[in-house]
């Protein structure tokens, strides 16, 4: 019997997304945050082929959460580094807290780092994601190109140092400017 501890129950597993999750992530979207528009960026996204990965949680055959990973750049330096963008995240209401967008997170940072990236960019509370490395982005002299409270526009170095020397603005793709 399950005590609660998904760590502890080891009943958790993380995949990429397939064809079939599609309608179980919008559905952990929608419950996950107060209105559709992260569910609704992530059709765009997908349907403009726009997702680095897209992994969801499982427990069991349910699927408990979500998150994708898309691709950023750092002007004016354009692809010179390269960059993945954490958003969103997102985790059924009855399963938050209990580890599961650590895992995500964790499972998403591995993948971004074996598959070359440089760095993951996100926006979050910044309370919560710096115990995965993430720290303001200011310290490099970054800077996001929304209007967001300087200590929750984050950045995290995938390879160390590769940062040294390249201020400017994290770009997104066109598809966050709605949400």
């Amino acid at each position: 019997m399950p005590t609660g501890n998904l760590k502890q129950d080891n009943l958790l597993s993380i995949r990429q997304e397939t064809a079939g999750d599609i309608q179980a992530i919008r559905k952990v979207n929608l419950a996950a945050f107060p209105g559709p528009d992260e569910a609704g960026l992530i059709d765009t996204l997908r349907s403009n082929k726009s997702i680095i990965f897209s992994f969801v949680a499982l427990m069991g055959e349910e699927i408990i959460g979500h998150i994708v990973f898309s691709p950023v750049t750092l002007e004016p330096f354009g692809h010179a580094v390269k960059g993945a963008g954490l958003a969103p995240v997102a985790v059924l209401p009855e399963f938050q807290r209990k580890g599961t967008g650590s895992q995500l997170i964790r499972h998403g940072i591995k993948e971004c780092t074996k598959a070359g990236y440089d760095y993951i960019a996100l926006l979050g509370h910044p309370g919560y994601y710096p115990r995965f490395g993430f720290i303001p982005s200011v310290k490099y002299n970054i800077r996001c190109e929304y209007d967001a409270p300087v200590e929750a526009f984050m950045i995290l170095e995938l390879k160390t140092g590769v940062l040294s020397g390249h201020s400017g603005i994290v770009k997104y793709l066109p598809e966050f400017n709605g949400v």
